[in-house]
């Protein structure tokens, strides 16, 4: 009799699948957390591959901050094209007038990140979402890294660290309270690499610019920043014509790009085994303005 062995990756697909299914089956009312990114993309095709040939039992929803890439927006709306799922677009512009919010001030590289978490919050409020699935690994951040799959939010948003259920054997516990939410996260143990490699086997779409590709760009602080309506060179500054490519993708206003010439997957790939420092260390500015600000945000309602 022929033994059946799962490689490595078909058990992260298999236990993501069991996540989405027990979101389906704990909840009334879940949602998808969509941005256009790769790790968001990995979700829908996770879920086709849980529920397909059926509709999806949640609609997606995507949390716009208005500084996108382009490439990443024109991504969005093919993709919901093709899948013909249902997708809910909250502009965090709409809350910012809405509640007469302040952006951030006294740098250029203004992030909207900590608003983001008021149009999320209104939007679970207004749609009484009880489960929001999410694309957080733990090996991005180390506030990422504490969190549990099933991720408890008291019924103003907030995550408190120090109060996680423990998860043995694999059993998730989505009990909740009205006005009380979980946020789920199926790729949780995934790694960028395991994302990449996942990506190769089963020939996933991404945006273009995760891709080598030529841009202009400014120098800050080591970084490279993209020009941009959001983004402009000042006087003396100079601006460069670089080859590079994103290895995650943000805001404009707060994501850098690296140099590479990884044109194709497996370049990716190659370039990956060769790197030691985390995506979001790499290329996130809004990181890196303090030790705490994942978990500062997450505490207050982000992602």
């Amino acid at each position: 009799m022929k033994n059946y062995q799962l490689n490595y990756l078909e058990e992260l697909e298999s236990e993501s699948i069991h996540i989405y299914r027990e979101v389906a089956g704990q909840f009334e009312n879940p949602v998808l957390l969509f941005s256009g990114g790769k790790d968001s993309i990995l979700l829908i095709h996770l879920a086709l591959k849980a529920f397909r040939p059926g509709k999806l039992p949640f609609p997606l929803l995507h949390i716009d901050t208005g500084h996108n890439f382009p490439e990443t927006i024109e991504f969005r709306d093919k993709l919901i094209s093709n899948i013909k799922e249902k997708i809910i677009i909250k502009k965090v512009e709409d809350t910012i007038y809405k509640k007469n919010l302040s952006e951030e001030k006294g740098t250029r590289f203004s992030s909207r990140n900590r608003l983001q978490s008021y149009t999320l919050i209104d939007s679970i409020e207004e749609y009484q979402f009880d489960a929001c699935i999410g694309g957080g690994r733990r090996d991005e951040d180390k506030a990422r890294s504490k969190e549990r799959i099933f991720s408890f939010r008291n019924e103003f948003g907030h995550w408190d660290p120090k109060l996680q259920r423990p998860e043995l054997w694999n059993i998730y516990n989505g009990k909740i309270h009205k006005g009380e939410n979980i946020r789920v996260f199926p790729i949780s143990n995934w790694t960028e690499l395991d994302v990449w490699n996942y990506i190769k086997e089963e020939k996933i779409s991404l945006p273009n610019i995760y891709f080598s590709h030529k841009r202009k760009v400014i120098n800050f602080k080591g970084k490279w920043i993209s020009v941009s309506d959001f983004i402009k060179p000042r006087i003396d500054e100079k601006v460069y014509v670089k080859k590079l490519r994103y290895r995650t993708i943000g805001d404009m206003t707060c994501t850098a790009a690296i140099e590479s010439e990884a044109s194709n997957v497996e370049e990716i790939i190659q370039e990956l085994l060769n790197t030691k420092i985390s995506e979001r260390g790499q290329t996130r500015i809004d990181d890196s303005f303090s030790e705490t600000s994942m978990e500062d945000r997450k505490k207050q309602g982000y992602f």
